[in-house]
């Protein structure tokens, strides 16, 4: 069975830090490409960060970049995000997401919206205060 595990989530002041993790299991972590999206309430679901595993390639959405950052250990089959300068609008669910198809993950986290992944997991909670 595939499942995606998420933890990290928490509440932080704004401009503070967290890291994400997402531990996978289910299917062969090195052929997939891992996203992290978010859902705020009322809102539909937003890719906001993607990394090839296989070549460790990484791609975001222009809202994060310069603030966060995804990173893999392929040996513990383990994708971080590292969030930093968090905003008060960022408060949402964060889920963590695999497809095997890269081109499909980069045009969710950069330019699309909802979600179009092959798997994804339960999220995680983060709140931002003012």
């Amino acid at each position: 069975e595939v499942q995606l595990v998420e933890s990290g989530g928490g509440l932080v002041q704004a401009g503070g830090s967290l890291r994400l993790s997402c531990a996978a299991s289910g299917f062969t972590f090195d052929d997939y490409a891992i996203g992290w999206f978010r859902q705020a309430p009322g809102k539909e679901r937003e890719g906001i960060s993607c990394i090839s595993s296989s070549d460790g390639s990484t791609y975001y959405r222009d809202s994060v970049k310069g603030r966060f950052t995804i990173a893999s250990d392929n040996a513990r089959n383990t994708v971080y995000l590292q969030m930093d300068s968090l905003k008060p609008e960022e408060t949402a669910v964060y889920y963590c997401e695999a497809d095997n198809d890269l081109i499909q993950a980069i045009w969710l986290v950069t330019t699309g919206s909802g979600d179009g992944m092959d798997y994804w997991g339960k999220g995680t909670l983060v709140t931002v205060s003012s």
